[in-house]
């Protein structure tokens, strides 16, 4: 029976990617050898660090100023990793949740930071408007997508400064303008592979201008100098990458993937606002995030929330408790999302509701 996966991470991915990673960890390109045992500095794995590399940059249009580095730690390594290489004095950071409070946390390490907005009054389910990055900053970094809060800023800042984002969880959904960031980072778990990669998308010109010592592994400039190879990689998820990559070429890249996840997304945010027992989470729809979509029970079913989650069970969603923080319920909708399994749970949701008529 097919299980409809919704979790927000390790989420779901291609089944191209599945299956063209399970042949490799059977037989790596006819070398005999499992992709998890193969060297990294073989003929091979080098093509494939290679072609997922220039596939990165063709897909995302990444200009020449920039290099494409597939790195370890996650996004939470790239917290500490980004300051530690570009903060001399100060940075400016918008708060919007769980994970850019950690970024703010490791930078202020590092130098002083300025905390231009924050959603936290109302628990980060909106996203805020109408604030000032100063002119005096080294940066200003962002979270482009909210997992647990279920918000997403749908385009790309204006400033006048320097910009970073953590686009962890909604990388290859939508078109970005590369040429306007000196760093993106991304964790791969929710739209390019399993836990275990984080992309990196550097402006080489934006390194090398801080005084402070760097340690050579979190030194960006290492990686570029060594094409993401200066230690064994993680070759599996970086195979699993390649992929996805692949498939997205494959289905008409970042345009038509935009096309199909705003699709997706409003199937559910129009049942969230027309069935009289739930409501979404992110009131306004200019804030409502097209990859992880909160919602709770309506006041008069708050008390039916484990009724309606096994009813959703018995139809094989997965992963749709939401966060432990605001509770209800997530439906995390990555590019991998068939609309089949969209649809199965709006179903699930008119089923529910018709029950409680």
């Amino acid at each position: 029976m097919k299980k409809h996966n919704f979790y927000a991470g390790p989420s779901i991915l291609p089944e191209y990617t599945i299956k063209k990673t399970a042949e490799a960890i059977l037989d790596f390109a006819g070398t005999g050898l499992s992709v998890m045992e193969v060297s990294h500095r073989s003929k091979e794995f080098v093509a494939v660090m290679d072609e997922a590399t220039a596939l990165v940059k063709e897909l995302l249009q990444v200009p020449e100023t920039h290099e494409v580095l597939f790195l370890q730690g996650g996004a939470s390594t790239q917290f500490f990793t980004v300051p530690f290489n570009l903060l001399k004095t100060k940075a400016a950071y918008l708060n919007t949740g769980t994970w850019s409070n950690k970024a703010i946390k490791e930078a202020k390490l590092f130098g002083e930071i300025v905390e231009v907005a924050s959603s936290k009054d109302t628990t980060y389910n909106y996203i805020p408007k109408g604030y000032v990055v100063p002119e005096d900053v080294d940066y200003f970094h962002y979270t482009t997508n909210n997992t647990i809060y279920g918000t997403q800023i749908h385009h790309d800042p204006e400033v006048s400064v320097p910009l970073i984002a953590d686009m962890s969880s909604d990388i290859f959904s939508r078109p970005i303008d590369v040429s306007k960031y000196d760093l993106i980072y991304a964790g791969a778990q929710k739209n390019l592979a399993p836990a275990g990669v984080t992309l990196v998308i550097v402006r080489k010109e934006a390194l090398g201008k801080v005084d402070r010592p760097i340690p050579t592994m979190i030194d960006y400039r290492t990686h570029i100098e060594k094409g993401s190879m200066f230690n064994t990689p993680p070759c599996v998820p970086v195979f699993a990458a390649l992929q996805t990559l692949r498939w997205l070429k494959e289905n008409g890249g970042i345009e038509a993937i935009a096309k199909v996840n705003q699709e997706k997304a409003a199937i559910i945010y129009d049942e969230l606002d027309r069935n009289k027992c739930f409501e979404p989470v992110v009131k306004d729809p200019a804030d409502r995030s097209l990859m992880n979509i909160t919602f709770v029970m309506t006041k008069a079913y708050k008390e039916k929330e484990a009724e309606f989650f096994e009813l959703a069970t018995s139809k094989n969603c997965v992963g749709i408790k939401g966060h432990r923080s605001i509770g209800g319920f997530r439906a995390s909708t990555y590019n991998a999302m068939p609309k089949e399994s969209i649809q199965v749970l709006v179903d699930a949701m008119k089923e529910f509701e018709q029950k409680q008529a």
